[in-house]
Formats: C-alpha cells, sequence, structure tokens
C-alpha cells in the first residue's frame, strides 16, 4: 500500500511539474507574455503614429509637408530643384 502511494505522489507530482498544466508550462506562458505585451506596446505606437498621419490627411486642409513627405517616400518623387545621387 505504500508502495501504491508513493507511485500515485510521484505520478502526480512529474505531471505537477512536466505535464501540459504543470509549472513548466506556465513559466513558458509567462515568458510569452511578456513578449506579446512588449509587440502590443510596439504595435500601438505604430498605430499612433499613423493614426496622427491620417489626421494630418485631412482634405479640407492637408499639411503640404506631409503630402510633400509621402510623396518622396512612398511614390518616389522628387522636389525639381532636388539633387538626385543614385547609387549602386
Amino acid at each position: 500500500m505504500l508502495l501504491l502511494s508513493l507511485c500515485a505522489t510521484a505520478y502526480f507530482s512529474h505531471h505537477a511539474i512536466h505535464g501540459r498544466h504543470g509549472l513548466e508550462a506556465r513559466s513558458a506562458l509567462i515568458e510569452r507574455s511578456v513578449l506579446i505585451e512588449f509587440e502590443i506596446r510596439s504595435l500601438e505606437t505604430v498605430r499612433a503614429r499613423l493614426r496622427h498621419d491620417v489626421a494630418l490627411l485631412n482634405p479640407d486642409k492637408p499639411d503640404p509637408d506631409l503630402v510633400e513627405e509621402l510623396a518622396r517616400d512612398v511614390l518616389g518623387y522628387v522636389h525639381p530643384a532636388d539633387r538626385v545621387a543614385v547609387t549602386r
């Protein structure tokens, strides 16, 4: 009877530590949640910047600097007075 109790205790202890819902799985989930929280904060920063850019693109009064910046970055346009150096 004592041997059966020890075996049952060892079995449940092993699964409490190494099992699907055990302590090791909990540690892995905590580490993953820290990484995901960091990613969420960085995405919220990007979202705030994009929201700000969209607000500046108001059709009633567009910001000429932002329109020029977007034309340069996204479309590849340059101002006629700019000098362009092509490197390869």
